[in-house]
């Protein structure tokens, strides 16, 4: 149950199970409205897992969230994050969640960015370990997908696949962490008790780019031309 007249809050949403698990143990504290996604310059792709806007915008309406939304380059991502922040700041919202697992500096730089604007950063998840945090996300009825690899580490094959408790073996017995907090792997929930329906995808391709394999992943029953094509750089 909700506390009376909790903060109101937003979501630095990426689409991956990571920011689900912070956004699901958040609510019952935080009166969560906005999710904040930055995207590269044309606003083709989400900066964090490469995905195309109209998939998490897909996501953020299944939410019942507003969309804050922003394009930058690595450099002025800052900047862009920042402006992001002041529209979230009209729209009284007053804490920023995050879903940091580990690093204390991607921790530092969520505090620091939110506390120039003069709000607050909460990490629901911060510091669990990674086994258990997939394992809470399994088995609270969330479902993502694997949509990008580092390249030395896992090949395109391990594209689209589902999230499992043996999946996450099979990546532990390989060295690479079970929620992939290494940037070994990303993902994409497509269900999760928190969405009004399912969010249904389908492939377009996917490519080699900058070490890493990419899914591109389109809203079913819709199609592009120029879907991304294997081994492009």
């Amino acid at each position: 149950m909700r506390a009376a007249n909790p903060p109101r809050a937003a979501i630095s949403w990426s689409g991956g199970k990571d920011s689900c698990t912070a956004l699901t143990r958040t609510l019952a504290k935080y009166d969560v409205i906005a999710a904040v996604t930055m995207f590269d310059e044309a606003r083709e792709r989400s900066r964090s897992h490469g995905l195309r806007p109209e998939v998490l915008a897909a996501q953020c309406q299944r939410l019942g969230l507003r969309q804050v939304t922003r394009g930058c380059t690595w450099g002025t991502y800052n900047a862009a994050f920042t402006l992001a922040l002041e529209e979230l700041r009209s729209l009284d919202v007053t804490h920023v969640v995050f879903g940091d697992i580990m690093f204390d500096d991607h921790r530092r730089w969520a505090e620091d960015i939110c506390q120039a604007a003069g709000m607050t950063a909460v990490e629901p998840i911060w510091g669990e370990p990674t086994d258990l945090m997939l394992r809470e996300f399994l088995s609270g009825g969330g479902e993502a997908m694997i949509v990008t690899v580092r390249s030395e580490l896992l090949d395109h094959t391990w594209l689209g696949r589902m999230l499992s408790l043996e999946l996450g073996e099979e990546l532990a017995r390989r060295g690479i962490d079970p929620c992939g907090e290494r940037g070994e792997y990303h993902t994409l929930v497509v269900q999760t008790p928190l969405f009004s329906s399912r969010l249904e995808v389908q492939s377009g391709g996917h490519v080699l780019r900058s070490g890493c394999w990419a899914m591109d992943l389109e809203l079913a029953g819709e199609s592009r031309a120029g879907a991304l094509c294997a081994d492009s750089h």
